[in-house]
């Protein structure tokens, strides 16, 4: 676990609600995501599930139908879902998008979406990336054109996960060109959409990829949203999806956390049955070294990722929310790839099969390399913001 042991001590709703997920997980066992993966069939059965145990609910706050514990455990539910053998991918997109509305949504969407969220029965995704700014959001140009008391938008979005499985969207649009705000993180605001009434204003194209969730280009023409749900301040939009991206990253270093262990677990299990040369292989230390090494650094990051969800937890101090953020989403990433193909060495050709999963969550990790971040762009943040050596991008 993330969470150390006098924190479930002092949270027995915690110990509850993580021991729900792990009784989930006995349902969607690895088998259940390994056929999903084969028949390239998006885990509809486990977001179903997931969702009607109110698991969904988790930061939205108590008073509008929530659980309101917080990310700190949202990122351990993320976590238990990867190390028992699935992919939180499916669900990990609301829970960031959700402790951005609690933090910064007014009280017309509170009031209007916040039980439906809460109970789970809605699903969120964020929109935000676009062909010609991936890394550099600013430079967006989707625009949102205000008429009377709302807002008609039109633009391209891509690689939107999940967006073919939400009823809702958290949309970032422009609404005052690059080119005309003195500041380039100024002019972007967040709108909350209701997909329910917007579809037919939105064509969305599937993009096939490696594992078995695919990814979605958005062509956005003519959409109209209320006034009412702006979040937050219009043209302050950049710095509420700050708080966002930062909550991603540490639910994806969550994530990473729950791979690695998943991958350390099955090596060691297979290195301790299978015999070569009349001993198990785990006896040799060109086996037992690799395992050992990606453990001890498991270990570590799991002690920087804890340190660093109690800034998350507080909201306080922005500058070290995302000093941890980036720096837990690049180790951990690290640790579960390398792990990954610790594990592939000790299966040797089963590891290229199949059924062992090995192969398939390895193509779950990769992704973590290149988004929502890259590595490279961590260490550039890493060396401009903590380092204060000159600015490369």
């Amino acid at each position: 676990m993330i969470l150390m042991g006098e924190e479930l001590k002092t949270n027995p709703d915690w110990y509850l609600i993580l021991n729900s997920v792990n009784e989930l997980m006995k349902k969607f066992d690895e088998k259940y995501w390994l056929n999903k993966d084969i028949a390239r069939e998006f885990p509809y059965e486990f977001l179903d599930d997931f969702m009607k145990l109110g698991l969904g609910s988790i930061i939205i706050p108590k008073n509008y139908g929530g659980v309101d514990n917080g990310s700190k455990l949202a990122c351990n539910i993320l976590y238990l879902i990867n190390v028992k053998g699935g992919n939180s991918y499916v669900v990990h997109g609301h829970y960031y998008n959700t402790l951005l509305l609690s933090r910064h949504a007014g009280e017309k969407i509170r009031e209007k979406y916040f039980k439906e969220i809460g109970n789970g029965s809605k699903v969120l995704s964020l929109a935000l990336t676009e062909p010609e700014s991936g890394s550099d959001s600013t430079r967006i140009k989707t625009f949102a054109e205000k008429r009377g008391d709302k807002y008609v938008i039109k633009g391209h979005k891509i690689f939107i996960s999940r967006i073919k499985y939400s009823d809702m969207m958290v949309l970032v649009a422009r609404t005052k060109p690059y080119e005309k705000v003195e500041k380039k993180t100024d002019g972007i605001t967040l709108f909350l959409v209701d997909l329910r009434e917007t579809k037919d204003r939105i064509d969305m194209r599937e993009i096939k990829t490696m594992s078995n969730t695919s990814a979605y280009e958005l062509l956005i023409d003519g959409l109209e949203v209320p006034e009412e749900n702006v979040i937050g301040e219009v043209d302050k939009g950049f710095y509420y999806l700050l708080d966002l991206l930062n909550a991603e990253r540490f639910m994806i270093a969550s994530e990473m956390v729950g791979n690695a262990e998943w991958f350390i677990n099955k090596a060691t299990s297979y290195a301790k049955e299978r015999v070569v040369f009349g001993k198990p292989i785990g006896s040799y230390q060109g086996v037992q070294f690799p395992l050992a090494k990606v453990y001890a650094e498991l270990e570590a990051v799991k002690s920087y990722l804890n340190e660093g969800l109690k800034y998350l937890e507080s909201g306080k101090d922005t500058k070290m929310i995302g000093n941890y953020a980036n720096i837990s989403k690049y180790l951990a990433t690290e640790v579960a790839w390398n792990a990954g193909n610790v594990a592939m060495d000790v299966y040797g050709g089963y590891g290229y099969a199949v059924d062992t999963s090995v192969e398939r969550k390895l193509r779950e990790t990769r992704l973590y390399k290149v988004a929502p971040v890259s590595q490279n762009l961590v260490l550039a943040y890493i060396a401009h913001h903590i380092l204060n050596l000159p600015r490369s991008y």
